[in-house]
């Protein structure tokens, strides 16, 4: 498989800070984008942590089978919640600390997703966007019980109250999602800074002009804060140049069976 990838954080317009983390590992096909919380820099140490942690963990996955990959990828989440909670407890300006974690991983003609928290993934193919992550935030459950709709959901006091996260108990399981690669797929990976600034389909609408992963994070960026920038911004965006072997897998992604609490 042959990508092209690009990435960016920027603070944003209101934050003194950045709590948002990234990392990209091209040979490796990683990609993970973390999001922190917490006082006095925690969020940032937080974020940090899980994505040296995950980086650090997940080893190349070419020749692993799917339930293979997926057993790395919820090890490596749960590690580093792991290790963000055991810090929380032994420093007391680190309590509540947490993070979001959304883990891209691309081997032979397949992608792999772990998910914690309301960082997005989302797959531009054949000009159709679709979100593959769902949000583990308190917005995103009233919607699903019909409470209020997505638009709602965007401005609504709540948005940014997360449900699940890397390291606020001592353990976690990630959200899999996996499914087929195709030539021309571009993946995005976004903290909330992004797609609570910008609509998806100005997100997609970025990723559908001629150009390279590059630009288009750089206009993703500068959209988020033309828009407002109220928070941290991060986007990786990961387009597939080239296929050793193409499938014709469905479009639609499916869940599969996450490691059970121990």
């Amino acid at each position: 498989m042959n990508i092209t990838c690009a990435a960016r954080t920027d603070v944003g317009l209101i934050r003194t800070g950045n709590e948002d983390n990234y990392t990209m590992v091209p040979d490796r096909g990683l990609f993970v984008v973390a999001d922190g919380m917490g006082g006095h820099a925690a969020g940032e140490v937080a974020s940090e942590m899980a994505v040296r942690g995950i980086a650090r963990d997940l080893t190349a996955a070419r020749g692993a089978t799917l339930d293979e990959t997926v057993g790395r990828v919820t090890a490596a989440i749960r590690s580093a919640n792991a290790a963000i909670f055991e810090r929380t407890l032994v420093e007391h300006d680190k309590r509540g600390m947490g993070t979001t974690a959304t883990v891209l991983i691309l081997y032979g003609n397949r992608y792999l997703i772990g998910h914690v928290g309301d960082s997005r993934a989302y797959l531009l193919r054949e000009n159709v966007f679709h979100q593959l992550t769902k949000d583990h935030s308190y917005v995103q459950e009233q919607v699903d019980a019909g409470y209020l709709t997505p638009e709602q959901a965007r401005t609504h006091p709540y948005s940014n109250v997360i449900t699940r996260c890397v390291g606020a108990s001592g353990d976690v399981v990630p959200d899999i999602f996996s499914g087929t690669c195709r030539a021309n797929d571009v993946f995005l990976l976004a903290s909330d800074g992004l797609t609570g600034m910008v609509e998806d389909d100005a997100l997609a609408a970025i990723l559908k002009l001629q150009g390279s992963p590059e630009k288009w994070v750089d206009r993703m960026v500068s959209e988020a804060n033309r828009r407002g920038g109220l928070d941290n911004i991060t986007a990786i965006v990961v387009r597939v140049d080239e296929l050793d072997a193409l499938a014709g897998d469905p479009v639609t992604t499916q869940d599969v069976p996450v490691a059970q609490r121990d």
